[in-house]
């Protein structure tokens, strides 16, 4: 029964971490299996499949569909009301903020002017408007799936195991999503390893 708008939130139960995996996975890995196994006919139909491909979105943000599903599922409006509200939670200390907008920038370009690899290649970019556009698109792209990983996955798994094993399953799983996106030529993966990859999202969970 859904709760009415006087009755007490509760959380999502457990079961319902199967069923935003089993809705995650059908979404991005149903999506990209059918550039991989029938290329042919979907690139026919659908066109080419690259970064911006609108059923390339439609994969990534598979977590946040599958998340608001089980969230509307069991919480109805009002859950999913209490859901977005998270959004106004902010507990990031001012210096923490300055460094993930300023401070990461810059260990990936210390890094590429360590390698030397700094001034290889031409900027992507020809004006500022296109490169503050990327940006935009990209802030879209990514952070929208983990409404269902870190709002959805990692409080559920958190009820029953420290936050480190939590995080490490997020991570393995996470991994293991992206694993189509490696065998196809239009995406960013596809010039990666999948093994590093993986490890390193374990890592960084």
């Amino acid at each position: 029964m859904k709760p009415s708008a006087n009755t007490p939130l509760r959380p999502v139960p457990t079961v319902a971490l199967l069923a935003f995996t089993l809705i995650t996975f059908a979404i991005s890995w149903g999506i990209l299996g059918l550039y991989i196994f029938f290329p042919d006919t979907a690139s026919s139909g659908f066109g080419e499949i690259t970064g911006k491909h609108p059923a390339f979105v439609l994969a990534v943000w598979a977590p946040a569909f599958a998340a608001f599903a089980v969230v509307l599922y069991f919480g109805g409006i009002q859950g999913a009301r209490a859901f977005m509200s998270r959004l106004g939670l902010w507990r990031c200390p001012a210096g923490w903020a300055v460094f993930l907008l300023l401070g990461i920038p810059l260990v990936f370009a210390a890094g590429a002017a360590v390698k030397g690899t700094l001034h290889a290649v031409p900027p992507p970019f020809d004006t500022l408007g296109a490169a503050l556009g990327a940006m935009v698109f990209m802030l879209l792209l990514g952070p929208v799936e983990e409404f269902g990983w870190r709002g959805v996955a990692l409080p559920i798994l958190q009820r029953h195991m420290a936050p480190l094993w939590a995080g490490l399953i997020i991570g393995a799983t996470w991994g293991l999503w992206h694993l189509p996106a490696f065998y196809l030529s239009g995406t960013v993966q596809s010039g990666w390893g999948f093994a590093r990859f993986s490890s390193a999202t374990s890592a960084s969970a």
